[in-house]
């Protein structure tokens, strides 16, 4: 899917490690909340609250969630999931466009 529609779009931006990520609040009809955004180069780290579902949209990232030793690498249509009370590493060597859907 290229677009989502009949969505509200929360206007103030979600900026996070002074602009390296930047997102949007998006909240469709059925209740659910996603954000779009994009990763400028940089190696950040992230925890959530609930489970998470990072589904790539432009670029490649590498990941490496709280527990694993190594990292994995995700291309534009390549998703990863993150669970809840937990963390990531992503490290993007090129602005990376994401959707971040939540549970």
């Amino acid at each position: 899917m290229s677009q989502f529609d009949q969505v509200s779009v929360v206007k103030q931006a979600n900026v996070y490690f002074d602009g390296r990520c930047v997102s949007h609040t998006v909240l469709l009809a059925d209740g659910s909340r996603k954000t779009l955004g994009v990763i400028l180069p940089a190696t950040l780290r992230f925890n959530t609250g609930v489970a998470e579902v990072m589904e790539g949209v432009a670029g490649s990232c590498r990941v490496r969630r709280q527990g694993e030793s190594g990292w994995t690498v995700y291309g534009a249509g390549e998703s990863f999931a993150v669970p809840p009370d937990s963390s990531f590493e992503i490290a993007c060597d090129e602005p990376y466009h994401y959707v971040c859907h939540f549970a």
